[in-house]
Parts: C-alpha cells; structure tokens; sequence
C-alpha cells in the first residue's frame, strides 16, 4: 500500500494490510482538515516505511499534546509516530491504493459540527460542476 501527500513530496508504504479505518468529529479534527472529520488509521510502527520526503515534514503540537505532522510545500497531513505506542497514524485520503477498508468507528460525535448532516434534497454530482459558477448558484438556492 502506498500513499503520499498533494504534492507528492512526503511518500510513505505501508506493509500488510491496513487495517480498518476511524473517523473523528472533534472540533480538533474538523479544524485540521477543514471539513467534518478525519478519517485515518493506525498501522504498526514496524510495517511503515517512508520512501521520500521526510525532511519537508513539519509539525505542530498543542500543550495537550494533540499534534499534526504536514507537508511544509502543501500542507497535506502526513503520518505521525503515536508517541510512545509503537503505532504510526495514517490519514486515509493519502492511500493511493484500493483498498478492502472501511469506516467502522466514529469518535466524538456529540462534537459534530451543525452542518455535518445531510439535507434532505442535497444536490449529488458524480463528478466536478459545468462551472465555478454553476456550482455557487446551486449553492445559493441549495437548502432555501
């Protein structure tokens, strides 16, 4: 399994399968991903390998202790070592390979953001709007 951030800098492998996958509705979360979860895994410090980029990795750390590793050129999320678990956490959007995994917990979810839910009527696309354009006037008459 390989996976690497937007700009394709950071490259990491996994070895084995990955295990299933977690999403996390914290305001924590929602903040570092700009949308209503995370969505990751963790897998075992001894089948994760980087292939390349590791020196453009920064990382931030609150006092608690939360912390997040980035790509410094894109800002993607790159894995993180647990601290002292022996497990390395890996944000799920990154795998570039199919895989057989799925979503089977969901953290904090008296914490989700208002907007998380669905609307009855939501507009779905299969793929990108006509247009910039398109898409914000469907926006402005969406849920009105």
């Amino acid at each position: 399994m390989n996976g690497e951030c937007l700009c394709g800098e950071v490259k990491f492998e996994i070895e084995g399968e990955l295990p299933n996958l977690y999403q996390c509705h914290c305001s924590l979360c929602r903040k570092a991903t700009g949308s209503t979860s995370n969505t990751a895994t963790f897998v075992k410090a001894d089948s994760f390998h980087w292939v390349s980029g590791q020196s453009k990795i920064s990382a931030f750390q609150k006092p608690t202790g939360y912390r997040n590793d980035f790509c410094s050129v894109c800002g993607s999320l790159v894995p993180n070592k647990l601290r002292d678990t022996g497990l390395v956490w890996v944000p799920a959007g990154l795998l570039n390979d199919i895989t057989a995994s799925q979503i089977s917990i969901h953290l904090h979810l008296s914490s989700s953001a208002s907007w998380a839910t669905e609307a009855d009527g939501c507009v779905r696309l299969g793929g990108a709007p006509d247009s910039l354009e398109s898409l914000n006037q469907a926006l402005q008459r969406t849920g009105r």
